[in-house]
């Protein structure tokens, strides 16, 4: 690289940071005080995943706050010791995403095998471990995780008891696991009547690929004695996919006590005229990945549901495919169907929902009325009442692009759209961006040789852009509220993907592509799915930075009120243009925020390793620390011997760069 092309590029960067810092400016940061400030801070808990069953993400605690949070410091590091086993390849690098739960306390946290790690929460020192001993094939190996354990309570058991306090998690090979919260003891009642104390195994059903094709990776909702557990498929392996089921126990037992198929198998289910050509009989998937809620006191869990099998083609199964890529309502006693809503009509795109429905309560008119919130990674929002299903927020049908190479595909002729919507939906060449006028032009040419009528765009032979990715817009990551507000804090990613369908004789499957590259067999259809990310020479994104954001939104108003970037691209400069760029331009993320009710909120997530504190109100960045290892996990918070502590997984994720890790850390005020 020429020394006047370093000035250019150098030249270009400032004035992109002047023009992010203007589009950064809002509000004065507004003063805080604490309610109570002489009020000896009383020890609590984080028993669920979201810190309560509605994943609302939202803690009391203000010991740090706005006008403090600047002298957080690492108060405690734990290590898991798997560090070495993995940059000495005897183990796979896989995400570290498991967000720690408090209760009895202690602290527990899982590795993406599923084992559990339990900590003294004042220093961090490892009280027991327990080790499911997961056996994984290759195949299931590259996408094992665990994101969490969730807490049952026997409230008729006596306060001594066993298992009166029980963690229940499931594995990458499909078993369900209880242990006593504070000993890791097995629970003897948990299991029994299989001869397995401790643990269930669930049967994954028939049309296995690989013997764990069907993984458990999200903690299980809990309404009552009832644990309500997903699970995860592998993409686009085959139209005759697994059963995506939801699976219900008892959480003192085991016992299984419903089930529910995304897919719906029986002829009399009105979902399955919504199925044309017997074809529920013959997919699968439909699966829940991500979180579910629950509604303890109204008897409802709620399950946002995936694409069926296979993601990008469609021509064996018209119609609508109701239920899947839908918000579903159940009945957590009896798995008997309250409502539901579809976000979107026979998938083609892999716009499954990914993100834990949140539930809050909203105003109305002067009431309060029931709300869940579902984000999607079409970067829209919508707002139910949970109870009826009714909408908070607008929805509009509207007419879709219905141009496709595939001449048997079924299209839907329009698609459901919420009028609050976060990202950019659809993308033209116009809107190609670069650090320079050369990979700008690159970007553009790309666009203009790709099929792009704008959002719900077919997948066709050419690619097809799909913007935003089906990675996100939102993810797994979902958001957080602030009860009593109706304000919504959320990351968002701006990216823009290609979909290719390749007729099948033309790709040769042993490769299967590398790092963002990738082909997936999609076997029982004509095609192969080609997928990459829509990047510039320089390895940026072809989109507008920021890249990754923050936002706040007024859910009752249906209004942003701020977006900021989120993470910095000095490792992409470093790497790619050879120039140090210290530039908050937002970068890919996984993980999600929590806020507080001192006036913050925290999150990690980003590509650059970082953790940082931003202003609910104002958006303005306060605190950020750069931590060991990648952070793409959701942070947790607490109070124990009189302190603060805000604590978050830093592992890593392979997809992402980011460090390698093996780490749980505690941030606390200086003492």
């Amino acid at each position: 690289m020429t020394h006047s092309r370093n000035l250019a590029i150098v030249a270009i960067l400032l004035l992109v940071a002047a023009g992010l810092l203007y589009w950064n400016s809002g509000p004065d940061m507004l003063p805080y005080e604490r309610a109570n400030p002489e009020q000896p801070l009383a020890d609590s808990e984080w028993p669920q995943y979201g810190n309560n069953h509605g994943g609302e993400r939202y803690s009391e605690l203000d010991q740090i706050n706005r006008s403090n949070v600047e002298d957080l410091e690492v108060a405690w590091v734990y290590q898991a010791g798997e560090l070495a086993a993995i940059e000495a390849g005897e183990q796979p690098f896989n995400p570290w995403q498991s967000t720690p739960v408090l209760v009895e306390d202690t602290l527990v946290a899982c590795t993406p095998s599923g084992r559990l790690l339990a900590l003294d929460p004042n220093t961090g020192e490892e009280r027991w471990s327990f080790d499911p001993a997961v056996s994984f094939s290759s195949f299931g190996h590259t996408f094992v995780k665990c994101r969490g354990v969730s807490t049952y309570v026997d409230e008729s058991a006596a306060p001594d008891a066993l298992c009166r306090t029980r963690l229940i998690w499931g594995t990458g090979d499909l078993r369900a696991f209880a242990v006593d919260a504070r000993n890791g003891q097995r629970c003897p009642d948990f299991g029994a009547a299989a001869g397995t104390p401790g643990e269930v195994q669930f049967n994954p059903g028939p049309n296995l690929v690989f013997h764990d094709e069907v993984q458990i990776h999200s903690p299980p909702a809990m309404a009552g004695h009832v644990a309500v557990f997903g699970s995860t498929l592998a993409d686009n392996v085959s139209v005759k996919a697994p059963s995506g089921k939801i699976r219900a126990i008892d959480a003192r037992s085991g016992e299984l006590l419903w089930t529910f198929d995304p897919v719906p198998r029986q002829a009399d289910d009105p979902a399955a005229q919504t199925w044309g050509n017997n074809s529920s009989e013959l997919v699968g998937a439909g699966n829940a990945w991500s979180l579910l809620s629950a509604d303890p006191d109204n008897n409802l869990v709620f399950v946002p549901t995936t694409s069926p099998s296979a993601d990008l083609v469609g021509s064996y199964r018209p119609g609508e495919n109701r239920y899947t890529d839908s918000l579903v309502a159940l009945d957590s006693n009896t798995g008997e169907l309250r409502w539901h809503f579809q976000v979107v009509h026979h998938d083609l795109w892999d716009y499954d929902l990914p993100a834990q429905p949140i539930l809050t309560e909203l105003e109305r008119d002067g009431a309060q009325v029931p709300a869940v919130v579902l984000l999607t990674k079409q970067g829209m929002v919508f707002v139910f009442n949970r109870l009826t299903g009714e909408p908070l927020l607008p929805i509009e049908e509207r007419p879709v692009p219905q141009n496709t190479d595939n001449p048997d595909e079924w299209l839907s002729p329009t698609q459901p759209f919420s009028t609050l919507a976060l990202v950019q939906q659809g993308m033209r060449p116009d809107d190609a961006w670069g650090f320079t006028f050369w990979d700008r032009n690159a970007c553009r040419k790309s666009v203009e040789g790709l099929r792009n009528e704008g959002l719900y765009t077919p997948p066709s032979t050419q690619g097809t852009i799909v913007m935003p990715a089906s990675a996100g817009g939102m993810n797994w990551g979902s958001g957080a509220i602030v009860p009593g507000t109706g304000i919504l804090i959320t990351p968002t990613l701006h990216m823009a993907q290609v979909h290719r369908l390749v007729p099948r004789e033309q790709v040769d499957l042993e490769q299967r592509g590398s790092g963002a590259h990738l082909f997936f067999p999609m076997h029982g259809t004509d095609y192969v799915m080609e997928l990459f990310f829509l990047t510039s020479p320089l390895g940026a994104p072809c989109t507008q930075p920021p890249w990754g954001r923050l936002s706040a939104v007024d859910l009752a108003a249906g209004e942003v009120l701020w977006q900021v970037p989120l993470g910095s691209v000095e490792r992409l400069a470093d790497q790619q243009i050879g120039i140090p760029v210290p530039l908050e331009m937002g970068t890919p993320m996984a993980g999600g925020p929590i806020v507080t009710r001192g006036g913050l909120a925290f999150i990690a997530a980003s590509a650059d390793d970082k953790f940082r504190a931003f202003d609910t109100e104002t958006g303005q960045k306060l605190w950020e620390v750069k931590l060991p290892a990648g952070g793409q996990s959701t942070p947790m918070t607490y109070a124990a011997g009189g302190r603060q502590y805000m604590v978050i997984m830093a592992g890593g994720h392979p997809y992402y760069g980011t460090t390698k890790g093996d780490h749980i850390i505690a941030f606390a005020l200086k003492d």
